[in-house]
């Protein structure tokens, strides 16, 4: 056990925050750095059902997606030494959050919106279904006000303009986790 696990009170870092803000890559990152397993949970329910989350949505609907999205939470927040990257809206609910934050310290990843479509520009819609439509970047102002108030009540990390090196050092810095 090193210095780090013995006195670090959660057991899980999960990472939200909206589309395009970095949470996989920052995740992938900071697991590596903690020595924790990283799980992104469009991931892992593709893994599990066989389907794209596009293809889950337009075969089966947007509720059995939420549903599966709940079931994984409560799974993963009976875990330990995760990080977690959850989809855009899945931690907008509040069984999900719970779930999650019994054994877990919760950060929103942010970016403007510009930064956000920049980072997306050329995804197809078959991985990002919520942008299906004439004009993504009015989605993306739209889905992103929405959502506001709902990330606000995880603690904030601006990925605009940074590295995710720099990402990751931050978080570190929340953690009280001195660099390496």
């Amino acid at each position: 056990m090193t210095q780090h696990e013995t006195r670090r009170p959660y057991g899980n870092i999960i990472l939200t925050g909206f589309m395009g803000t970095g949470k996989s890559s920052v995740g992938r990152l900071l697991a590596a750095r903690l020595g924790f397993t990283f799980v992104d949970t469009d991931a892992a329910i593709e893994s599990r059902c066989g389907q794209t989350v596009h293809e889950i949505f337009r075969d089966r609907g947007e509720p059995a997606f939420r549903a599966m999205e709940a079931a994984l939470a409560q799974e993963l927040g009976a875990g330990d030494r995760q990080v977690i990257a959850t989809g855009g809206r899945m931690m907008l609910d509040s069984a999900n959050a719970a779930a999650l934050s019994r054994h877990g310290l919760i950060f929103c990843l942010w970016a403007t919106p510009e930064e956000i479509l920049e980072r997306l520009s050329g995804a197809s819609t078959a991985v990002r279904p919520l942008l299906e439509g004439p004009d993504p970047e009015a989605r993306i102002r739209l889905l992103y006000e929405e959502r506001q108030a709902g990330y606000k009540q995880f603690s904030p990390v601006t990925t605009s303009g940074k590295t995710i090196t720099a990402v990751v050092e931050e978080l570190l810095a929340m953690l009280n986790i001195p660099p390496v």
